[in-house]
């Protein structure tokens, strides 16, 4: 598999595109909700981080919608770097989240 390409064929410059609009939705929607968007910006995920959750559930669906356990889990953020070395210190430091 071409590093810069998920299983549908997405480069990771499309990925990025989609999760900034998928953001952008997000916060058009909080604050015309009343939200103030220096309240809850900080709490969302960065571009980055929302294109590995999407990698990540693709591959999920990919095997039957099964949940992994942490350590498949682990393994699965891991391969993604390998996958999309452009996303490394994203995964790593999700990664680091998650231990906590």
């Amino acid at each position: 598999m071409d590093e810069t390409r998920n299983r549908r064929g997405a480069s990771l410059e499309v990925l990025r595109a989609e999760a900034h609009d998928e953001l952008q939705t997000i916060i058009h929607a909080r604050a015309r909700g009343g939200e103030d968007p220096w309240d809850f910006i900080p709490d969302l995920p960065t571009v980055d981080e929302l294109v590995v959750w999407m990698l990540r559930a693709e591959r999920i669906r990919d095997d039957d919608s099964r949940l992994p356990t942490p350590t498949r889990d682990y393994r699965l953020l891991r391969q993604i770097a390998l996958d999309h070395p452009d996303l490394t210190t994203t995964v790593w430091t999700m990664l680091g989240r998650l231990a906590h």
